[in-house]
């Protein structure tokens, strides 16, 4: 006696539809929230090496009181650190490679270009360094946020 059953392996194309489908929800959730955790990580990592520098400016400053009678910052903040960030450069201008530090002398401003291209900038002022100067350090100001960056936000959530 002959039986006829059929020993059918495999997916139907309504199976394979379904799961590309769902491929496609989980990623369309998940490159958004990869690319913020990115960003907040870069962020992290810049607030680091500036707190640094930050440091490093008033050791320097507390080391030029203690050897010439007045507080200093150096013309170049990265000067004032014991070992330089990873990706620093010592062109003058601004970071032109992924993961680049300088420091733009001309506008006087710490540059650090993220893994998007962007890049991050930081108002460095060493200030006025004559002996009769009320205010012999400078100032090292906050993140300038990149126009390029937030333009780029602005249009992304435009269209999502």
């Amino acid at each position: 006696m002959k039986t006829n059953t059929q020993n059918n392996k495999g997916f139907t194309l309504i199976e394979l539809i379904m799961v590309t489908i769902i491929l496609g929800i989980l990623a369309a959730v998940a490159i958004p929230r990869y690319t913020a955790t990115v960003e907040r990580a870069e962020a992290a990592a810049e607030d680091a090496v500036i707190s640094s520098i930050r440091a490093g400016l008033e050791t320097y400053a507390t080391e030029s009181l203690m050897e010439h009678g007045l507080r200093s910052w150096p013309t170049d903040p990265f000067d004032a650190l014991e070992t330089e960030p990873t990706g620093y450069s010592s062109t003058n201008g601004n970071a032109l490679v992924d993961g680049e530090w300088t420091y733009n002398l001309t506008d006087s401003l710490i540059t650090h270009m993220r893994g998007d291209n962007s890049v991050e900038t930081w108002n460095y002022d060493k200030g006025n360094q004559a002996a009769n100067s009320s205010q012999a350090v400078g100032s090292l100001g906050a993140r300038n946020r990149s126009e390029e960056r937030r333009v780029g936000k602005e249009c992304r959530s435009r269209w999502s």
